[in-house]
This record gives structure tokens, sequence and C-alpha cells, in this order.
């Protein structure tokens, strides 16, 4: 005979956006790192294609040559330029994510918090019935067994 609660649609339209919120931000993550990861394969490659510079100009090299390396560097520092711009916009996102996650579930936690009050209520409310029931049956019992003239 416990009464429903009469949020749990609520509680469970904010799990499903709490889970919704966390799987973004899982996808959000995931994209940050794969940024930043390019970022350091860019940079990585640039100081390996300026070290392969370095050692073409000891060996001696044309100017059509090294104006090809400076131009393929400058190249280079224009990709890792762009690549630190959607790192950044990825750290804004995720940080974003992280927000929008934490709202929730901080709503989640508010409601389901007061799904276990109203659980909590719910069980004394019934320890009372069935205490009652209880008594009820021993009130009875004895007042049976008194009208008998049984002995306790």
């Amino acid at each position: 005979m416990s009464s429903t609660f009469s949020l749990q649609p609520l509680l469970e339209l904010m799990q499903e956006k709490t889970d919704e919120a966390t799987r973004r931000l899982g996808q959000l993550i995931a994209a940050e790192q794969n940024a930043r990861s390019r970022l350091q394969m860019l940079e990585n490659y640039r100081a390996e294609y300026a070290e392969r510079l370095r050692q073409a100009i000891s060996q001696g090299i044309t100017r059509q040559v090294l104006a090809n390396y400076q131009d393929f560097l400058a190249r280079i520092d224009e990709a890792i330029l762009q690549q630190r711009k959607i790192v950044s916009q990825s750290e804004n996102n995720t940080a974003r994510g992280q927000q929008d996650w934490q709202e929730k579930n901080t709503r989640l936690k508010a409601i389901g918090t007061l799904s276990d009050r109203h659980d909590e209520r719910e069980r004394r409310k019934e320890d009372k019935r069935e205490q009652k029931l209880l008594d009820e049956f021993t009130t009875r019992k004895f007042a049976t067994r008194s009208k008998d003239g049984t002995p306790e």
C-alpha cells in the first residue's frame, strides 16, 4: 500500500540526461586528447624537419633547397598554430561539458535524495502498519486466552 514517488518520472528523466551528459563528456575528453595528440605529432614532425634542415645546411645546400625547407617549415608552423587553436577550443568544449555534467549530476542527486526520503517515510509507515497488526494480533490472542481461561 505504499505510495509511489510523485517525482519518479522526473528522476528517470534526470538520470537519462545525466547519462547523456556523461557520454558527451567522454566524447569531448576523447576529442581533446585526439587534438592534443595531433598537436604533439605536428610539433615532433617540425622538430625532426628542422633537424634535417640543420644537417643539410651543415653539409651545404643550394638557396633553392633552403627556400624549400623554410617554406615547408612555415607551413608546418601554420598547421601547428591552427592545431593549437583546435586544442584550445576543445579544452573549452570539455570544460563546458564538465560543467553541464556537474549541473545535471547535482540535480539528479537532489531528486535522488527526495526519492530516498520518500522511500524511508514509506518504510516507516509500513513498519508502523505491521507493528499495529502485530499488536492487534497479540491483543486478540491474549483476549481469546483470557476468555478461555487458558494460562498465559
